[in-house]
This record gives structure tokens, C-alpha cells and sequence, in this order.
């Protein structure tokens, strides 16, 4: 199996290449030798390893050994071999390919051998020879598990030849691969998906991804790549390259590799039922399965995941029915005693026939939920027939719509469940499922508030405990459609512990609000106590409910760390949760996740990652039909790429999203305030943040409040807004508060020292670039003093900062000679800089055209310009050390 990926950039290898570099620097190294399984990328490592000696001053050669070449004495390496040379006597031959290759100026080779382990003996004996003269260095690769002669060990033996042994890629560093072949973003589903589908080998992940793009099936909206399959579609050189290392296999193995194809993991005794011993040692020895543990349990597996898409794509339709009826007699007559038993039996009878059982499908279904496999969910209930579908199979498939993304579908099926439910409990529990489809499904609050007040009044009557579940639930509503007084007031009836509560899943989902609402009214401290004992309650709970993964209740942790000026946490959080629902399929509260994560980086002042963020929720949102979260991944996307330098393509916010304002909705006013800030126009930018702050101060979203001020005092505000930012200081927990305000007084009182200090605190924080413009700002009026070397240690304090931003500009972030402009000449030069005319700036602000040309002329003056294009360029330099985004 050949592994020739050379065009791939050599991605996720940099800790095998330095130790390559050490070994090599050291006098004795006579070689290193790469190991590892087909398809790990040897070879592509073993190249770059080449280049950098060549580099180095080496002369390089290559030898590429194969079966054919290895049963010829010599063929492998006839070419370096020099002209002349008689071999007829190996002592005196040797030394005189030796001399040859030597030449006059005695430069050392560095030969590389691909597949070493094929070398013939004559080959091996020669390069023994001249490795001992010091004429060549070895670079070879070998497979492991493949046999070699012993002149070949001989030559890899000893101290002197380092063993470098390569694994796998793990996820991370297939993501980044990936990026790196497709020059942009990867989704994280994408990501998962073929990292699961070529298990981390480089050649097998090469030819899934040729033949996707080849497919049409991984494709780029021009933000970011993403698979529009479930599953790759490989090359017909894959399959080939699977197919042979399939034959490897002796004939009495065959059925074993079938079976697993299909039913994997099989324990050892059903393997044993499929072929004899000597057949399972055999496709042991030669890699074509594992045997792991599972709990006490043996069980077998293949031992790479395309072995079963080439397996089953090759079966008959007969062979496949005979092999899943066979499996799912023999999980009977051993009792079906595990947990997943009946899942399989039902899956594989499906396949199989077509039909199963009702019970069995529907204790199957059961059983996917909890896996959160919703999709099979439904195809499991899909084949009950219609006039077995109960209340409870109802609110089972409405849930699973409910998670696909399907919102009207799930509608239909569960007003069906609600006109046919008779008992409180069945009762209790459309509501609850309806509610949440109306309202997280399809953004319809009133039509949810609705179902819920109707079930509170319904026949038979509704049990105490059961009128305090729908309070609860019109809590989780309110709360998180931003009504946090009224949402949090009705979330008082939630207990502290969840076995005081009349049901689980209502406690689950009450917890996970009145995380979200404690930290979206400023009180982050009991905010992220309430998620970690959610977490943890949730995860101890996990087998029992039926509502989405536990890392749920990890999304609103993520807004109170951000709230609380907690970032680094904040991010960690946010990446455990995006990672733990990809990898349950979990999609719709991981739109949430990407938001969280990207506003978390919009914080920090990385607006490149944030924007990665975003691109990925906005993705999500589309591909399951998620309106509630649009207009703030919108106006996330937005302000991305207002402060990366686009004013072009960004535009205002849509309005085709949901009718309702949810939590954060004065923070969808974000994008168009800050595309109204690079083109500067800083007074609109300024009143509309105004006016978004006194939404969030009426709402009580008081950390809300506090970040859209801030951006006003940024924007030339500062005055204005300092007192209530005290104010904030005050009532919000945490260390973002606080610094916010510190900050904004600090720009009020064009105080240095001052700034300074408010610099130190967001850096701590991680605010990288609220403390970049504090230290701007102070390097400009330590400048205007007078104070030069004051003004340079701001000014390297700021270029630090700046230099994490990924490239941002803001009006504060400029030289630091344009920060000494007062607020109003600021203004009008950045719309001048934008090619504003001085009529149309007049206009805009409300001015003559006398008094802007005024203010243009002082601003000319302090910045030592004299046009327009030098005003631009001035307005747009990026401070030294700020690197471009990715």
C-alpha cells in the first residue's frame, strides 16, 4: 500500500521534526527511521525530514522499495549505485561506491529509503557499509507488523539510529490539517466526521477528502467547509486500497469480518460462533480486528471503521439479511440480557426485513433517545404502524423532530398527542415537550405561553405538583425570551434538589434557565453555582431523562464566566460543551454553544476567532432551521467585520428572524453600531447604542447594559456614561463590571495613570483589546504633555495587547498621535478618511460646513498631514507587532 501524500502540508508533526532536528545535530546519529502503520503519513514526514538536511548542506537520494525491486539483489537502490563500479568483489565494490559517492568535496548523503522493511539483504549489507564509512545518513520509513531479513534489523539496530514512531492523527490535529489543505474554517461536525470515518489516517483522510470534493459533498458558502453528508463519499483508489488489505485475509476469516461489518462490536463468544480460533488469530495478526474489553464483557471489533463501509457495500442484499437475522437469533437465545440488546435486535430485523416488532421498536426508540441518536429515534418509530402510535410514542417522535430541526412536523404530532391525552401525566408532559418545541423550536412565545396556561386549566384537574411544573416551565420561557424579572420570579418554585421536585427533566431545564437568568441579570456568581450543580445533577440523572445532553447546562455557564470577567474559563467551558454535543449530534444546543464561544472571543478582542464562531452558529441555525439565535449571529458577523477593516460587505442585521426578543437582544444592535463606528459615523453608532443599553436596563440585563456603554465610551461617549458604569460596577458580580467602569472613567478624565491601571485590569481579565486602546489612549495624552518616554512604555504596553487582537481596528486603536483628537475632530476626520465630502459631514452631525472644515484643519495639524489620502492612511495604520487574521 503506497502512502504518497505529498502535496498535504505537514500539519500536527512538529514535536516528531524536533526531535528529528536533535538527533541529527548529534555526531553519531548514523540515521533515523519513521515507524508506524500504512497510511500514517511516513513517507510525507520522511520528505520534509530530506528537504531540511538538503537544506542544511547535504546531498539527498531517494529509494522507493517494492516486492519487485526487493527480489532483485540491488534493484531497490541500483541508481545511486555510480557507473563503472564492479561489484563482482563486494569488499572492493563497496569501497568504491563508497569513494564515488564521496566525491571531491566529501559532502555526506542523506538517502531516503521508503518501506526499509522490503530492502533486500545485498541492499542492507551496502548501506551498512557506507553508513560505518560516514558517507551516508539514513532517513528511512518502516511498517509496522510487516516482516524484514535480519541484514535489514542489523542496519536499524543500535543507539545510533533513532526510532521515531507515528501514530494516527488524533481530532485536533485533523482539524488542523484539514484547514490547512482547504485553506479556511472546518466545521466541527465535519471535522469529527471524517476524523471517525478515516481514524486519524493520513491516507485514508486524503482520499475521503478527494472524493468528497469530487462528490460536490464538502463544500464552502465561502465562511467555512462543511460535509453535506452524513457521511463521506471516498475514491475508487480507497476502496481499492481497503479491498486489498481486506484479501489479506485467509478465506475461513471472511464471514467473521462481514458479521462485524454489520454488527459490531460482537462479543468473543458470537465470534466464535462465526469462525474457528485459528481464523480469529489470524485476522488478529495480520490487523483486521481488535479485541477490547467492555466492562466484563470481551467484544470484537474492526479494526478500522472503513472496513465496514467497504464490507457492507460489497455484501449481497440475501448475505446481509441472512448475516442480520443470524446475529439478531443468537442476542435471543442468549437472553437479551444487556442494556443495548434490544436496540440491536430491532435495528438489525429493520434492516433486515423491513419491520420488527412494535414493542421491540419502541423500546428500541426508548433506548436511542437516551444515546441522543435522534435520528434513529426516528427511523425506528417510523416503522410502528399508525394505529399503534400512543400518546407516549407521540411525544417520543415529536421530541426527535424537535431535535432534527423539523419545529413544524413536530407540531403536528404533538398537538395530535395533546387533543388524544387523557391522564395528568400524559397531560404534563405534552405540554411540557410542545411548549419547548413551539417556543426553542420556532420562536412562537405566545402560542407556548398558550399550550401552557390551557394544560394548567384542563380536564382532569391538575394536581398541585403539576400546576407548579407549569409555573416552572412558563419561567424557562420568560427567562429566556429576556423577560428576567418575571422568568426568574417564577423559577423561585424550583427546589434545590432535584429529587424534590415533581419531575426530573423539569428540574433539569429549570436549573439550566435560572443559570442563564441569575447570569443575564449581572448575579454571575450564583449563576455558576447553580450550572455546576446542574451539570452535576444532570449527568447523575442522565439515565433517566429525556431531555438534550447534559453539556447543555454548560452553555449558560459559558455567559456568566464571560459576564464575570472570567475568560480564559469562559472559552475552556465553551470548547468541553462544542465538543461533547459534535460528539453526540447533538446540533441545536450546540448553535448556542458556537454563539457563547464567539461572543466570549468578541470580548477578549479577537474578532477573526470570534468570527469563525459565528460562522460556524450561523451554519448550524441554517442547516436546522433555528431562527431564535439569527440576529445575533448577524450582528456578531457584523461587528467581526466592521473591526477587521470590511465596511463594505457588512450590512444591517435581517429581518426576517423570529418576531421575539430573547435574552441578549439589546446586544443584536452590536453589529450595525460598530459598522456605523468604521465608517465613522461615531454619533449614530453612539445613539444606537444608547438606545440598546436602555433596553437592556429596562429588561434588567444589567451585564448587557454595561458592555453597550462601554462601547459608547469607546466610541467618544465616555462622559456620559462613566457614572452609570459605576453604577454597573456595582450591582454586577464579577471583575468585568468594575474594569468596564474603571475604564470609561478614566477616558472621561483623559487621566494616563488612570488608564493605565484600567489597562492592567482588562489584560488580567483577558480583554486584550479594551486594554490596547486604554494604553493607546494614555500613550497619546502622556504625548501631548510632553512626557516622551512615558509615552513610548504606553505605546509598547499597547502593541503588546494589540498584537492578540488579530488585526482589529477601532477608532481608539490608531497611532497614538490621532488618539490626542478631541472626540468631535475624531469624528469628523474618520468620515473624512472614509470619503465622507465635507457637505455630507455637515449634514450628518448637524454642523456647518465652516465648523467641519475647521476641525478638519486642527486635526491635519495635530496628525502633521495635509490631505485626505494621508488622513486615510494615517486613520487605518494598525499599530507595530498587530498581525493580519487568519
Amino acid at each position: 500500500m503506497q502512502e504518497r501524500v505529498s502535496w498535504w502540508p505537514l500539519v500536527g508533526r512538529g514535536s516528531e521534526l524536533a526531535a528529528f532536528d536533535a538527533v541529527w545535530k548529534s555526531r553519531r546519529c548514523r540515521g533515523v527511521v519513521i515507524c508506524g502503520p500504512a497510511g500514517v503519513g511516513k513517507s510525507r514526514l520522511a520528505e520534509e525530514c530530506l528537504a531540511r538536511v538538503v537544506r542544511a548542506g547535504f546531498r539527498g537520494g531517494r529509494a522507493t522499495v517494492t516486492a519487485a525491486a526487493a527480489a532483485v539483489p540491488l534493484g531497490a537502490i541500483a541508481h545511486l549505485i555510480p557507473a563503472g563500479v564492479d561489484l563482482s568483489n563486494p569488499v572492493k565494490g563497496f569501497a568504491a561506491v563508497a569513494r564515488a559517492l564521496a566525491g571531491p568535496d566529501r559532502r555526506r548523503w542523506a538517502l531516503l529509503v521508503d518501506d526499509l522493511h522490503l530492502l533486500d539483504a545485498t541492499s542492507a549489507v551496502l548501506l551498512q557499509q557506507l553508513l560505518d564509512a560516514g558517507v551516508v545518513r539514513l532517513i528511512g520509513t518502516v511498517r509496522t507488523g510487516e516482516p524484514s531479513n535480519d541484514a535489514v534489523d542489523l542496519l536499524t539496530r543500535g543507539d545510533a539510529v533513532h526510532r521515531v514512531d507515528l501514530d494516527a492523527f488524533d481530532q485536533d490535529q485533523v482539524g488542523q490539517l484539514l484547514q490547512a489543505i482547504l485553506s479556511g474554517p472546518v466545521g466541527w461536525r465535519t471535522v469529527l466526521t471524517l476524523y471517525e470515518a478515516s481514524g486519524g489516517n493520513v491516507l485514508y483522510l486524503h482520499e475521503l477528502v478527494l472524493g468528497a470534493l469530487q462528490a460536490g459533498t464538502l463544500v464552502s458558502d465561502g465562511e467555512i467547509w462543511e460535509l453535506t453528508q452524513d457521511r463521506p463519499v471516498g475514491t475508487p483508489r480507497l476502496t481499492e486500497l481497503i479491498g486489498a488489505r481486506l484479501n489479506t485475509a485467509r478465506p475461513a476469516g471472511r464471514p467473521l469480518l462481514e458479521l462485524l461489518a454489520l454488527c459490531e462490536p460482537l462479543s468473543l463468544v458470537h465470534a466464535e460462533e462465526a469462525a474457528p480460533p485459528d481464523a480469529l488469530s489470524d485476522l488478529e495478526n495480520v490487523g483486521l480486528i481488535r479485541v477490547r474489553q467492555d466492562q466484563r464483557r470481551t467484544v470484537m471489533v474492526l479494526a478500522h471503521p472503513l472496513y465496514g463501509e467497504i464490507l457492507r457495500a460489497g455484501l449481497p442484499a440475501l448475505r446481509r439479511r441472512g448475516l442480520l437475522l443470524e446475529q439478531a437469533e443468537r442476542v435471543k437465545r442468549c437472553g437479551a440480557r444487556r442494556r443495548d440488546d434490544v436496540l440491536h435486535i430491532a435495528s438489525w430485523c429493520l434492516t433486515a426485513t423491513g419491520s420488527a416488532d412494535p414493542c421491540l421498536l419502541v423500546q428500541a426508540a426508548v433506548l436511542a433517545r437516551h444515546a441522543h441518536d435522534y435520528q434513529h429515534v426516528l427511523t425506528l418509530l417510523d416503522a410502528v404502524p399508525e394505529e399503534d402510535h400512543t400518546t407516549p410514542i407521540r411525544l417520543l417522535r415529536g421530541e426527535a423532530l424537535l431535535e432534527t430541526g423539523r419545529a413544524a412536523q413536530a407540531e403536528q404530532v404533538l398537538a395530535a398527542a395533546d387533543a388524544r391525552a387523557a391522564s395528568e401525566p400524559e397531560k404534563l408532559a405534552v405540554a411540557m415537550i410542545r411548549t419547548m418545541n413551539l417556543f426553542w423550536g420556532d420562536g412562537r412565545l405566545d402560542e407556548a405561553l398558550a399550550v401552557n396556561a390551557a394544560a394548567a386549566i384542563s380536564d382532569p384537574v391538575i394536581s398541585p405538583d403539576g400546576q407548579r411544573m407549569l409555573r416552572i416551565n412558563e419561567g424557562i420561557m420568560r427567562t429566556f425570551a429576556g423577560q428576567l424579572t418575571e422568568g426568574l420570579a417564577l423559577l423561585e418554585a424550583l427546589p434545590q434538589d432535584a429529587q424534590q421536585a415533581p419531575e426530573p427533566n423539569i428540574w433539569l431545564i429549570g436549573a439550566l434557565m435560572k443559570t442563564y437568568g441569575l447570569g443575564l441579570h449581572g448575579r454571575t456568581s450564583d449563576a455558576i453555582t447553580w450550572a455546576e450543580h446542574a451539570y452535576k445533577t444532570h449527568l447523575s440523572l442522565n439515565e433517566e431523562v429525556l431531555i438534550p445532553h447534559p453539556a447543555d447546562q454548560l452553555n449558560p455557564l459559558v455567559l456568566a464566566l464571560a459576564n464575570a470577567g472570567q475568560l480564559d474559563e469562559a472559552r475552556a467551558v465553551g470548547h468541553r460543551a462544542n465538543t461533547d454535543l459534535t460528539t453526540a449530534r447533538a446540533p441545536l444546543p450546540r448553535i448556542w454553544t458556537a454563539l457563547y464561544v464567539a461572543r466570549t472571543e468578541w470580548l477578549a478582542g479577537h474578532p477573526a476567532t470570534a468570527h469563525r464562531w459565528y460562522t460556524e452558529a450561523a451554519l448550524l441555525a441554517h442547516t436546522h432551521h433555528h431562527p431564535l439565535p439569527r440576529r445575533l449571529i448577524q450582528s456578531g458577523l457584523t461587528a467581526c467585520t466592521a473591526l477587521l477593516g470590511d465596511t463594505v460587505s457588512t450590512g444591517p442585521a435581517p429581518a426576517e428572524a423570529h418576531p421575539y426578543r430573547l435574552h441578549l437582544a439589546a446586544e443584536e444592535h452590536l453589529g450595525d453600531a460598530w459598522r456605523h463606528a468604521a465608517q465613522g459615523r461615531l454619533t449614530q453608532a453612539r445613539n444606537l447604542l444608547t438606545q440598546a443599553a436602555t433596553h437592556a436596563q429596562d429588561t434588567g440585563h444589567f451585564p448587557s447594559e454595561a458592555l453597550l456603554l462601554t462601547d459608547v465610551a469607546r466610541l467618544g461617549g465616555a462622559q456620559q456614561v462613566a457614572d452609570r458604569l459605576a453604577e454597573l460596577a456595582e450591582i454586577c458580580d464579577g471583575a468585568f463590571a468594575p474594569a468596564r467602569a474603571r475604564l470609561a472613567a478614566a477616558l472621561a478624565a483623559e487621566d494616563p495613570e488612570l488608564l493605565l491601571a484600567a489597562a492592567d485590569g482588562l489584560e488580567q481579565i483577558g480583554a486584550d483589546l479594551l486594554a490596547a486602546e486604554a494604553a493607546t489612549t494614555a500613550a497619546a495624552f502622556w504625548r501631548r504633555a510632553g512626557q516622551s518616554r512615558r509615552a513610548a512604555g504606553a505605546a509598547q504596553r499597547a502593541e503588546a495587547c494589540a498584537a492578540r487582537c488579530e488585526g482589529a481596528r477601532t477608532p481608539l486603536l490608531v497611532p497614538a498621535q490621532a488618539a490626542a483628537l478631541t472626540i468631535r475632530e475624531r469624528e469628523i476626520a474618520l468620515l473624512a478618511a472614509a470619503g465622507t465630502s465635507s457637505k455630507d459631514i455637515a449634514a450628518t452631525l448637524h454642523l456647518s460646513v465652516r465648523t467641519v472644515d475647521n476641525h478638519l484643519q486642527h486635526a491635519y495639524a495635530k496628525l502633521g498631514v495635509t490631505t485626505r489620502h494621508e488622513l486615510a492612511h494615517t486613520l487605518t495604520t494598525k499599530p507595530a507587532g498587530t498581525p493580519q487574521p487568519n
